[in-house]
């Protein structure tokens, strides 16, 4: 895996941030300001000091430099002023342009793809997480063998008789990445096999699983926290949370669900990330309940919240998520306490105003939960047998039993089921029949 952009160990690497905005590109309601300050941010949560930051309109993208030859004299001035060691561009460079840049201006030169690879390489803790960062950035470099290493193009071995010259440097390069890719795909697989039979443990628990997403520090992980008293990394970061994480939690009804952080989603995230990071969004696919966090009090929420709608389409376009998936999302407005509290939020059917800083609102979020499962579950009607003890505990412990009538050899019951413990309790009790209401 190629070197992190700034190494911790030594004095913080100085850093000039610049967004190409051309005049098309933001007429979807991401404004050119929020965008910046958005790459700004990406650029200093991996420990980059932004000493310059700066939006650059393009007539035409130029397939040299993308900039225009005015633009790069002047960033490369600013860049000697500056001492500045790394140019964050925020926008995708062909290998090419990335390389006339770092040459035009003596420095190195990383794209959006590139920077928010490094910041994933830098958060990945689990195995699984680490899998999927080299995962990506190895496909992010074999992209760039063509061009950008050119002084690899020398011979070795061989001495090309019918196959003509031997191997290039290049060549043997790139062979080497794709059988690195190769074993990290088998090893990625079987991690993926690891997750299905842990989901299958817990379907047979069962408890439902309820996964928070959301665009990156839109406060996943602080309302995670809050409401299981879990220590998940939290903090005013972007992309604080790269694995998902896990926990029990009881609503006030006594239900039980389990409650997934997973990582959070980005404009523009790169290609290789979106499919490295499949294992990863499957939490997501497996949920009852999507939990759609999003910062209420970021100037650009609105466009957040399209970006993380954007990628659950994809997912759903690819099969990894059912078409009916809009019907379990509850909206969850956060960072309340910065817009003077719940109420100076205005919500709608199916959206719940909350603080996970100071716990405001939680109560209503936890009674939302509380009441998509109620309208989830469908009542039956049962007839046991006295001596089908195991039966009827298996009805109060994976239900909800409103009517109980004893008879001298059978009881009736109502009970109200989800349809997944509906289909466990037909399996495991083939002789009794589930009546549905009505």
């Amino acid at each position: 895996m190629k070197q992190p952009l700034h190494d911790t160990a030594r004095k913080p690497t100085l850093a000039a941030v610049i967004l190409p905005a051309e005049k098309q590109a933001f007429l979807e309601g991401r404004a050119a300001a929020a965008r910046l300050e958005e790459a700004v941010g990406l650029a200093a949560s991996i420990g980059l000091e932004i000493v310059h930051t700066a939006i650059y309109p393009l007539r035409a993208r130029r397939p040299a430099t993308l900039l225009g030859a005015g633009q790069v004299e002047e960033l490369t001035e600013i860049v000697k002023a500056e001492s500045v060691g790394v140019v964050v561009v925020d926008a995708r460079l062909s290998p090419a342009q990335q390389r006339n840049l770092e040459k035009a201006m003596g420095c190195k030169v990383v794209d959006r793809t590139g920077l928010i690879l490094d910041i994933f390489g830098a958060r990945a803790a689990t195995r699984e997480g680490v899998l999927q960062v080299e995962l990506a950035h190895l496909e992010y470099q074999r992209s760039r063998l063509v061009r950008l290493w050119t002084h690899l193009e020398r011979q070795r071995g061989g001495f090309g008789f019918l196959g003509g010259p031997g191997e290039t440097q290049i060549e043997a390069d790139r062979r080497m990445l794709d059988e690195r890719l190769v074993k990290l795909r088998k090893e990625l697989e079987q991690v993926r096999r690891t997750r299905g039979l842990h989901r299958h443990a817990r379907r047979k628990v069962p408890f439902p699983v309820v996964a928070l997403v959301g665009y990156t520090n839109a406060g996943k992980s602080t309302l995670f926290n809050k409401i299981t008293g879990a220590g998940v990394h939290a903090q005013d970061q972007l992309f604080a949370t790269l694995d998902p994480t896990m926990r029990n939690l009881t609503l006030p009804s006594g239900r039980r669900v389990i409650l997934s952080d997973t990582v959070g989603f980005i404009s523009d995230l790169p290609t290789e990330l979106i499919a490295a990071f499949r294992a990863t969004l499957e939490e997501v696919a497996e949920a009852d309940i999507i939990l759609h966090v999003r910062d209420a009090a970021h100037p650009d929420s609105a466009a957040q919240r399209d970006d993380v709608l954007s990628v659950l389409n994809d997912m759903a376009a690819d099969g990894m998520l059912d078409e009916a998936w809009p019907e379990r999302v509850i909206e969850v407005l956060n960072k309340a306490d910065l817009l003077g509290g719940t109420a100076s939020i205005p919500v709608r059917e199916g959206s719940v105003a909350v603080s996970a800083l100071t716990g405001e609102g939680l109560p209503d979020l936890m009674e939302a939960i509380d009441a998509f499962m109620t309208r989830s579950m469908k009542r039956f009607s049962v007839s046991i047998p006295v001596t089908e003890g195991a039966a009827l505990a298996w009805l109060y412990e994976h239900g909800e039993v409103t009517e109980r009538h004893d008879g001298e050899e059978r009881l009736t019951l109502m009970v109200r089921l989800f349809p997944a413990d509906q289909q466990r309790f037909v399996r495991h009790y083939p002789h009794l029949t589930l009546q549905p209401e009505g």
